[in-house]
């Protein structure tokens, strides 16, 4: 699927969990597109390939789901099940798209609406529980930014962050709703602003990659429904009634 619209290009690959395989804002790819690994088959996301826009549903770390309910202690993989379950596409248009994926661990589905616009590129999100029991409805956004050294992070601390050494990784958490919004700025010319729905994702953390991981350089912005990357009881995602259906939004916006 290829969307067009304004300044904005956006290429998804529905079969591949649905991800976002390129971000352009006018000539600039945004998006890290990884080291040349890509093996969807492959146990762990890493392994898989990590590059792109992915959604991670129903947790980013690997963990076991906490309950309550008959899940309780299900394992739930690495970075989740999203990224590696084929997408149906709903709608489709040059300038917006529609695709849902359901889980096969736990029973939930997620539909994600895309639109591309001259002022931003919209998404919104519906996470609904189609089982017969409560379901934390974790889900986490997973945009792989390229990284630049010394591109502008906005967030506190940013400046340590886009001077990452060399060979190293990071990720940090911000506090519980401190902030619904970052810029991020490369030297090579363009800036945008992410910003979120707090009131629904306000948890957030940052991942910056210089180079660690085999190679990778990317800077992730991940406004999340529950904290600590996985439906903890410590910071749980909302609890959902069976058919109860969760929803939000998220925009990237050019701030060149």
């Amino acid at each position: 699927m290829r969307l067009l619209g304004g300044p904005w290009e956006l290429t998804v690959n529905p079969e591949r969990g649905g991800r976002i395989t390129s971000l352009r804002l006018r000539e600039h790819e945004l998006l890290d597109l990884g080291i040349g690994v890509e093996d969807p088959t492959a146990g762990g996301f890493v392994a898989a390939g990590a590059w792109g826009w992915d959604e991670m549903v129903p947790t980013l770390d690997a963990a076991d789901y906490p309950g309550p309910g008959p899940w309780a202690g299900t394992p739930l993989p690495d970075h989740g099940e999203a990224w590696r379950l084929p997408w149906v596409v709903s709608e489709e248009a040059r300038d917006s798209g529609s695709m849902e994926c359901s889980g096969h661990v736990l029973p939930w589905q997620l539909r994600r609406r895309i639109e591309l616009t001259p002022n931003a590129v919209r998404l919104t999100y519906a996470y609904s529980n189609q089982g017969d029991q409560p379901l934390y409805a974790y889900w986490c956004a997973h945009p792989l930014f390229r990284f630049e050294a010394g591109m502008e992070i906005g967030v506190e601390g940013g400046d340590r962050l886009g001077e990452l050494p060399e060979g190293t990784s990071l990720k940090r958490f911000l506090r519980r709703g401190s902030v619904d919004r970052v810029r991020l700025a490369w030297k090579s010319g363009p800036a945008v602003e992410m910003s979120w729905d707090a009131q629904v994702t306000p948890y957030v953390g940052i991942w910056a990659c210089n180079g660690d991981l085999g190679g990778y350089r990317q800077i992730a912005i991940e406004p999340a429904t529950g904290g600590a990357d996985r439906p903890h009881l410590a910071a749980p995602p909302p609890l959902l009634d069976p058919g109860g259906e969760l929803t939000w939004w998220l925009e990237i916006r050019d701030s060149s």
